[in-house]
């Protein structure tokens, strides 16, 4: 088992396929992810070999890690742990007509370009760990979140707010219907 931080292709070409076992520690601010609340070790285990086509190399793996999460409804932090699989296929970045601009095939949407010759596992485990948080994390299912003008947590206490029949922003339009009705019935 190779014992740095990087999947070398040029190994790969040379020696045949590689495994990697290791465990990295990230700050909640490197990911940079505002529902993120905190993270534990990330432990990353990935085997990188060739691919059928020329200059193309797989990396098949899983990353698991816990942390803490806000709930996009409370705002409360909540547990989470997860256990992912990937499976990426590394391929040489193809030649562009104009700079940075690639166009992928829906085909190609497990697909990383590469322009240097080896991948960093660190931002490997760091990448895995982005795919697996949800886009809007939720405590439960059922969470009721906060009141949209008290901001108690619904979940935790209940409030008196009276709430809104409609949203006050489409008053202005709440006649047009009617107004419609009477020119339709003319």
């Amino acid at each position: 088992m190779p014992d740095r931080d990087f999947i070398v292709f040029d190994d790969i070409d040379k020696y045949g396929s590689e495994t990697y076992e290791r465990t990295y520690e990230f700050a909640v601010s490197e990911l940079d992810r505002i529902d993120l609340a905190a993270i534990g070790p990330v432990s990353l285990v990935a085997t990188a070999s060739k691919g059928d086509l020329a200059a193309e190399y797989l990396a098949d793996g899983s990353t698991t890690f816990t942390g803490d999460l806000t709930c996009s409804r409370c705002v409360e932090p909540f547990p989470f742990a997860n256990s992912s699989e990937f499976h990426l296929r590394f391929r040489p970045r193809p030649a562009v007509l104009t700079e940075n601009e690639v166009e992928i095939t829906p085909d190609e949407l497990d697909i990383e370009f590469y322009t240097e010759r080896l991948i960093p596992l660190r931002e490997l485990a760091a990448e895995q760990v982005q795919l697996s948080i949800p886009m809007k994390p939720l405590c439960t299912e059922s969470c009721l979140g906060l009141c949209p003008q008290c901001g108690a947590n619904r979940n935790l206490e209940s409030c008196s707010c009276q709430s809104a029949a409609g949203d006050e922003r489409w008053g202005a339009l709440a006649g047009i219907r009617a107004e419609l009705a009477k020119k339709n019935e003319q």
